[in-house]
């Protein structure tokens, strides 16, 4: 499983998520034309706000199947 690392809030973190996962939320920073720290960032911002907040790579890989879902992405005519 890969890793990153991404600087949120001043901080290094080292973020674990199959190479599916990585690929849509480069895309989505893309289409927002954004980088990925700063996608990162605003997830984490907005996962923070639950209660109980999920941890951070739960909240990147349920907003990667919400981008999915949205995109297409896996949607393929028989």
């Amino acid at each position: 499983m890969p890793k990153r690392s991404i600087t949120i809030k001043g901080h290094r973190t080292s973020i674990a998520l199959e190479k599916e996962f990585w690929s849509v939320l480069d895309a989505a920073a893309e289409r927002r034309r954004v980088s990925l720290p700063r996608l990162v960032a605003e997830i984490d911002k907005s996962r923070l706000k639950k209660t109980p907040p999920p941890g951070l790579a739960s909240a990147l890989r349920i907003f990667a199947l919400s981008e999915a879902g949205r995109s297409g992405v896996g949607d393929e005519a028989d």
